[in-house]
């Protein structure tokens, strides 16, 4: 809506369709204030203005509601990079937009209640540790690495291993985004999004350059 006179539904007028997304924000909330082991389905509720038997409908425990939050967002965004991938296009660019939409991700707010659930909570839940690894982590390195690999094939980049590159990339960015959230106490990074997303491509760019040997010397 654009007129700040208008205001949004009450929550209990909100057409159902509305309430799994009405669920998974308030989930999303709790799990980042409480942690996932000590979030309840109750609090849960409380939060979306909701019973928690109309939760039952949608979600049959707190487990799928995390699974359903990381489906919502980073896998949604993984999805369309994988059927981009499909088309064959200029390298450079297609590493410049995976680049782009990865930035976008991790500066979403909820990239660092996420990273914080599964670096804090991964071995008391397994099974969602195993699914956030194969399912985010994996599937966003093999698009990095098939990209660098066409850079590689097309002469942007020099030959090496294309996941230690991969690595490296995830590192670099996952290190960012969480520096970015907490930008207020880092005032170094108190840059427009754009602008350090130019670093890190330009940064990136030159590290893998087919003249650059190891060491940093240049051919």
């Amino acid at each position: 809506m654009t007129s700040a006179s208008i205001l949004p539904e009450p929550r209990w007028r909100r057409l159902p369709e509305e309430r799994p997304r009405q669920i998974l924000d308030a989930a999303l909330a709790v799990f980042a204030e409480r942690g996932l082991a000590a979030a309840r389905l109750e609090d849960i509720a409380r939060r979306a203005g909701l019973s928690k038997g109309t939760i039952y409908l949608y979600f049959p425990n707190k487990e799928e509601l995390f699974r359903e939050v990381i489906r919502g967002s980073v896998i949604a965004y993984i999805e369309t990079a994988e059927t981009e991938l499909r088309v064959e296009r200029d390298p450079a660019e297609e590493l410049l937009a995976w680049m782009r939409g990865y930035w976008g991700w991790l500066r979403s707010p909820v990239f660092p209640a996420v990273h914080r659930l599964v670096s804090s909570e991964a071995a008391a839940f397994p099974d969602l540790a195993w699914f956030y690894t194969s399912e985010v982590i994996e599937r966003a390195q093999r698009i990095t690495c098939r990209i660098i690999e066409r850079c590689m094939d097309a002469g942007i980049f020099r030959r090496m291993d294309p996941l230690v590159a991969a690595r490296m990339l995830s590192s670099i960015f996952v290190t960012h985004g969480l520096w970015y959230h907490q930008r207020a106490c880092f005032k170094r990074f108190d840059k427009e999004p754009e602008v350090l997303l130019d670093e890190i491509h330009d940064f990136f760019i030159h590290a893998l350059r087919p003249d650059v040997l190891r060491g940093g010397s240049h051919v």
